[in-house]
């Protein structure tokens, strides 16, 4: 599946990755992002997918942004490792529909889980940025439940 990740993610191959877990169709980048690994988090989907209660069920920057806030995420500037918060980046497309979330790791590497497809930890936030997920709209933190 390694050389399916590269081709649809090419800036991995030049900054490099580690798949992570294997492929699972349970669950998927949002849910992964935000530590469920038992549902598929979409808010478009009601029959088939979880959405945080009393969180618009739209494809937008809005919804997304409320759902990560309904887990204690406030938006934040960058992707800078803050020791005592976990970050979150929530990509987009070019007309602003979420395509993507990933989570940022204790040692300032970022994982991702590739829709069905594998769990990889990758250096750059941006190394999955491109044609499949558009670029990164927006950053997230929370204090980390190890610092409160």
């Amino acid at each position: 599946m390694r050389d399916v990740i590269e081709q649809l993610f090419p800036r991995l191959l030049r900054d490099g990755f580690e798949i992570t877990s294997p492929s699972e169709p349970a669950y998927n980048c949002v849910a992964w992002a935000a530590g469920d690994t038992k549902r598929w988090w979409w808010p478009a989907e009601p029959s088939f997918s979880y959405w945080p209660d009393g969180v618009l069920r739209e494809e937008s920057i809005t919804s997304f942004t409320e759902a990560f806030a309904s887990l204690g995420y406030d938006v934040t500037s960058d992707a800078d490792l803050e020791i005592g918060f976990e970050k979150v980046a929530i990509f987009a497309s070019s007309d602003g529909v979420p395509t993507h979330v990933a989570r940022q790791l204790p040692n300032g590497t970022w994982t991702s889980k590739l829709g069905s497809m594998e769990d990889i930890a990758h250096v750059d936030v941006n190394s999955v940025s491109g044609t499949a997920y558009g670029d990164v709209v927006v950053f997230l933190r929370r204090r980390s439940s190890a610092h409160v």
